[in-house]
């Protein structure tokens, strides 16, 4: 490590307290996608000293603060938090007033933007770097609350409902060349990723007829019995997918009907249809349609079927040797580097900013417990947060130092799928579609 890397590691230890207290304060205080008030205010009042300039508000919470943005035409690499998190009520840090919890680890990715940015703004610092870096709090990356998402969109504040989708849909990525993101995990330091899969997202509605459930039930048409037909004949279709296609549909029932003692006229499922494959989850999405309609059509019933795009596959991508080198200079760990076949059956809207740009990922460890779990606890604070700040500003630093020749050479090499927003909003416009019967 140079002595530039040497001042970034310090500085980040010297605030290490303050850093510790804000992922802690996000931990015990989760909020849902698109709801992220109280969190994105919390990145915003950190961002105060460590940046030139804030826009907020972006896709309802996001916020972008920028350092050396008077050097935005040489490179552009944004240092990417998820803002959300998860509804799992009991968990041990869940926040009593929205029911939901870091069980993804999503407060450590913020706690590292942070302490990256109180490392980079120092001014000796700032100065050797050839690019502007943006801290970038980004909403909505766990695809949940489906009608609420809908809600959002009938009343015009997004169109997608994940919020990397929706920030690239307004421009919000249009001034980045590049992405630096983390995860955590239970395995320890990984870097780079594999694939994954992509999905859309579907609310389906059943529509009955109410009666009263023990005198005259032979009046009434029971929407939860077709919703319960169609879970049935979508469990038959299962074995029509290939195992390489990593296939994952996945229901829940959010509405069965309003009283016990009345034929349920109403049933409302929620479900995504993932694969690894566009062609794949297109074929997985009709068959999902298909056994609703049937289960409607067996009772008489009627159906509403909302289709709308999910996210867009991961793809694999290794970080430059730069980089997995200043990994292994800053750890006494095991790093482990992630092989581009690795696949896994998760999606994340990271795989829709790579559809038009690099973005380099790395894992770090200090948790129990599984994601997405009740049992997920974060155990060692050092790894979680401490050692992820550090990574992400000394890989901020390696890729924009002289000249920002790393970036520059990772942007060259790279080939989007698309060259340009409008492309991309193209392609996704094409799942937004509304069927009824």
């Amino acid at each position: 490590m140079d002595e530039a890397e040497k001042k970034i590691a310090a500085m980040i230890e010297e605030n290490r307290e303050f850093i510790l207290s804000f992922a802690d304060d996000i931990y015990n205080h989760a909020e849902l996608g698109y709801k992220e008030f109280r969190t994105s205010e919390k990145f915003k009042e950190a961002m105060k000293n460590c940046s030139d300039r804030v826009e907020d508000n972006l896709a309802i919470t996001g916020v972008k603060a920028y350092l050396n943005p008077e050097k935005k035409d040489s490179f552009s690499l944004a240092l990417l938090g998820e803002l959300d998190a998860l509804r799992i009520p009991d968990h041990a840090h869940v926040n009593p007033e929205t029911q939901a919890a870091h069980c993804c680890g999503h407060h450590a990715q913020l706690a590292g933007v942070v302490g990256a940015a109180l490392a980079l703004s120092d001014r000796e610092i700032a100065d050797k770097l050839d690019g502007q870096v943006i801290f970038f709090a980004v909403p909505a990356e766990e695809y949940g609350e489906v009608e609420f998402k809908n809600t959002l969109i009938e009343q015009g504040k997004i169109q997608y409902g994940g919020g990397k989708c929706e920030l690239l849909r307004i421009g919000a990525f249009d001034d980045v060349d590049a992405c630096l993101a983390h995860h955590i995990s239970t395995d320890g330091i990984e870097l780079g990723c594999g694939s994954n899969n992509g999905f859309v997202s579907k609310v389906i509605r059943i529509k009955g007829k109410a009666a009263h459930a023990a005198a005259r039930p032979e009046k009434g048409i029971n929407a939860l019995s077709a919703a319960a037909l169609g879970l049935q004949a979508l469990a038959f279709n299962r074995e029509t997918f290939r195992d390489e296609d990593s296939v994952r549909v996945h229901p829940i029932l959010t509405k069965g009907g309003n009283l016990v003692n009345v034929v349920p006229d109403e049933a409302v499922i929620e479900t995504l249809v993932r694969a690894k494959t566009l062609e794949a989850f297109a074929d997985a999405a009709e068959k999902t349609d298909r056994s609703f309609r049937a289960g409607a059509y067996a009772l008489g019933a009627g159906y509403r079927i909302e289709t709308m795009p999910g996210y867009l596959p991961q793809i694999p991508q290794a970080l430059p040797k730069e980089l997995t080198d200043a990994v292994r200079e800053l750890t006494d760990h095991e790093v482990k580097e992630v092989s581009p076949a690795v696949h896994s059956g998760g999606s994340t809207d990271i795989g829709d900013v790579q559809q038009l740009m690099p973005v380099l990922t790395f894992r770090t460890g200090g948790v129990t417990g599984g994601l997405h779990q009740s049992d997920f606890d974060v155990v060692d604070k050092e790894e979680a947060y401490i050692l992820t700040a550090k990574i992400f500003a000394v890989s901020t630093y390696r890729l924009l130092k002289d000249g920002a020749e790393v970036a520059k050479k990772l942007k060259e090499e790279y080939h989007p799928r698309f060259h340009s927003r409008e492309e991309y909003v193209e392609f996704m416009n094409q799942f937004n579609r509304v069927e009824e019967g």
